[in-house]
């Protein structure tokens, strides 16, 4: 027996892992400026009522002299989840004080400049910070400010999780992908604010489509594979875009390569598994693939993950009575989709490699084979089933590459 391609997946793809701007980026935002009390010099004789003459610069200097938060996004409201950035106005930061909830400092650090204060960590969600800070007016005057600060709460924002991570080396039938965390009302508000950009250039396009959970995704993908060498470039600027009540804080740039052209075509009259590599091949193996009933997808699947060891049980994926097993611990396995497509080591069905579908969706070989294949198929290889029944579906895992170009840009809101 082998796993089944119905129902629930047993493990997650690569969990996307977010990478922060520097805080300059980050103040862009928006700022609240906080003016509250002020200790500065004293209003000269000149300044006084009924003097008949105007005030001092001095006076105006050191009133000048205020503070501003950033980022805000929301009802004069800050972002959560990062750092706090405090920024002078008319004047130098000397000393800044910020108590969170329940009394707890947040600890920082004033610029080399003055004009910043820079928490060491990030804020929470729906607190109040309460900010005491000195400054050097420009006269040279001393100005103290008291506020607060409130963080938006997570009921009143919007977050997307991405699938790659900077940095990475990913196959050539990667599509970029953004699944949010909320329903999005205006996904033409939310796809301008998306972009990737490679070298060497190629076209591309966003598309809409429901992830397996029922959540809002869009995926990018080029009209062919991608080129082995190509540097990607993804960015997601969020921050004050609006959804309906919510409205978005994330700003994330995010650099990865693609790697070698590593395919795979899975023929299952013929019951073989052929890689190539940059075009040329490099073996074929012998494969049982599903038998009646339980056909293996057909179509383009992109490798989601490798895990040495699984136990693979029919009870996770919806398998049940006389179909029913437990193969306890399944050696080399390949994750294709998330409904439980796996390419593994099947020493159970020795002597059907090759001569007889037997399994229950899964593309399984001997221990030595799959040893071999799992050591050279990466996170965002594609894998071709051909002469199959049944298309895999779009948002089962990545099959983009079996929707036709136009059919595709069709899926992008801004077509």
């Amino acid at each position: 027996m082998q796993f089944s391609r119905r129902g629930p997946s047993i493990s997650a793809g690569p969990q996307a892992r977010r990478r922060r701007l520097g805080h300059a980026a980050l103040a862009v935002a928006g700022f609240v400026t906080l003016a509250a009390c002020s200790q500065g010099a004293a209003a000269s004789d000149d300044a006084k009522p009924g003097s008949g003459k105007a005030p001092a610069a001095k006076e105006s200097t050191a009133r000048s002299a205020t503070v501003a938060v950033s980022p805000v996004v929301k009802g004069g409201k800050a972002i959560a989840d990062e750092q706090l950035v405090v920024t002078a106005k008319e004047g130098k930061l000397t000393s800044v004080t910020v108590t969170g909830p329940g009394g707890q400092a947040l600890d920082g650090k004033v610029s080399a400049d003055g004009a910043t204060w820079t928490s060491a960590h990030d804020t929470e969600y729906g607190s109040t910070y309460a900010l005491k800070t000195q400054l050097t007016a420009s006269d040279g005057s001393k100005v103290s400010r008291s506020s607060t600060v409130t963080t938006v709460s997570k009921s009143e924002i919007f977050v997307g999780t991405y699938n790659v991570n900077t940095g990475s080396t990913v196959g050539v039938a990667l599509p970029v992908s953004v699944v949010f965390n909320k329903p999005v009302h205006d996904k033409a508000a939310v796809e301008r604010k998306l972009g990737v950009t490679s070298t060497p250039a190629v076209e591309g396009s966003w598309s809409w489509m429901k992830n397996r959970d029922g959540k809002d995704r869009v995926d990018y993908r080029p009209t062919e594979y991608w080129q082995p060498g190509t540097k990607v470039k993804f960015t997601m600027d969020l921050v004050g875009v609006k959804n309906g009540d919510l409205v978005g804080t994330q700003k994330r740039e995010i650099d990865f390569t693609v790697g070698k052209a590593v395919t795979t075509t899975v023929d299952v009259v013929k019951k073989t598994l052929t890689l190539s590599e940059n075009g040329k091949t490099v073996r074929t193996i012998p494969v049982s693939t599903g038998k009646k009933g339980f056909e293996t997808w057909n179509g383009t699947m992109v490798v989601l993950s490798k895990v040495p060891t699984i136990r693979m049980d029919s009870s996770t994926v919806g398998i049940f009575g006389p179909e029913a097993y437990d193969l306890g611990s399944v050696k080399w396995d390949v994750q294709l989709t998330p409904s439980g497509t796996y390419t593994h080591a099947a020493p159970w069905n020795e002597g059907k490699f090759g001569r007889v579908n037997g399994s229950h969706g899964c593309i399984g070989m001997s221990t030595a084979d799959a040893n071999w294949y799992f050591e050279r198929v990466n996170y965002g290889d594609p894998v071709t089933v051909v002469k199959s029944k049944d298309t895999v579906a779009t948002n089962n895992g990545y099959g983009d590459w079996n929707v036709d170009w136009a059919a595709w840009k069709k899926g992008s809101a801004l077509a």
